[in-house]
């Protein structure tokens, strides 16, 4: 696929990891239509590429019709839609599984030569977490409609803008304790934002990852406890780590998901209570980064870039006073 001739529909590419493989398509010379419900939310992008090399369009990967229509022209897709939680509007099951089946149907129906799917370390049909067990299904849906496609799985992603480390820098701003569900022992491959976006370009540029899956994760393997840890380190802050029995877990989760119902995003859910359970690490023997030509990027080398935000003083708290 020659990059000056191609066209790659985004699904999905106005968030966090979105906007950064539109940024890495940008670069490598691809023309970019980002599909998402609101294209006033992919603003940002606008201005990161040529006259005429970027494209938003309205599509809701729910609606069949506006899914075709993103697609038409388009010489390759990623898929990057999914949410962390459900509430009375999206559902794990219309977004992770029923969506991935649309977009890899359309796919072959329309001459598309490639399809990225961007689904999760964890990911399997029979999972007992809802949000892993439709990752799995929209998986299945997508290599089995669409022989094209490659499956990338990352662990959970840190950046500048990331729901990880943000979240528990946020939360060690307002309160004198940080809670471990489960006794913060499960363990995480957390990798690069950036990383992954280069990953998602690569594959879809190389036609030899078609049909297969890559397992993305950083250098370092580390647990819920030193990732707090390290949250404390990088804001300067002493908050106590707290454990917290998986019953406990699952009872602050079912607390806090009424929040959904009101637009807003619960700090907890049971779902992921579930999840947390089963470390979230690359598999022995999986493809990964290194497969893709990536050389992983350390956590600890980009949280000091932003986590600085959530110290007493911001940026400017190492600095003696004058």
């Amino acid at each position: 696929m020659s990059r000056s001739d191609s066209l790659v529909t985004v699904f999905g590419g106005s968030g966090f990891l979105g906007s950064q493989v539109v940024r890495a398509l940008l670069r490598n010379g691809h023309r970019v239509r980002i599909a998402v419900r609101n294209p006033n939310l992919a603003f940002e992008s606008q201005t990161q590429g040529r006259v005429g090399q970027i494209q938003r369009v309205a599509c809701d990967v729910r609606d069949e019709t506006q899914v075709a229509a993103a697609l038409d022209n388009a010489t390759a897709a990623v898929n990057l839609v999914g949410i962390l939680h459900e509430s009375p509007w999206q559902s794990f099951s219309d977004l992770h599984a029923k969506a991935p089946a649309t977009i890899a149907q359309l796919c072959a129906r329309r001459g598309i030569k490639r399809l990225v799917h961007v689904s999760a370390i964890g990911a399997d049909a029979s999972a007992g977490a809802r949000y892993a067990r439709t990752k799995g299904e929209g998986e299945v849906a997508a290599l089995s409609e669409f022989k094209a496609t490659t499956v990338i799985r990352p662990s959970v992603v840190f950046g500048r803008d990331d729901d990880l480390l943000n979240r528990f820098g946020r939360l060690a701003t307002l309160s004198p304790v940080l809670p471990m569900p489960g006794g913060g022992d499960t363990r995480f491959q957390p990798v690069y934002v950036g990383d992954v976006a280069e990953a998602v370009t690569r594959a879809l540029t190389d036609p030899s990852t078609a049909g297969r899956a890559y397992e993305l994760g950083g250098p370092e393997i580390l647990t819920l406890r030193q990732i707090l840890e390290l949250v404390n380190s990088e804001t300067r802050r002493a908050r106590s780590l707290i454990p917290l029995p998986w019953p406990v877990a699952g009872a602050v989760g079912l607390m806090a998901e009424p929040l959904s119902w009101v637009g807003l995003t619960p700090p907890l859910t049971r779902d992921q209570v579930t999840m947390m359970k089963t470390d979230n690490v690359v598999a022995t023997g999986a493809a990964g980064l290194s497969d893709l030509g990536i050389e992983a990027t350390g956590i600890e080398a980009i949280a000091p870039t932003y986590l600085w935000r959530y110290r007493d003083g911001g940026q400017f708290a190492d600095m003696a006073p004058a």
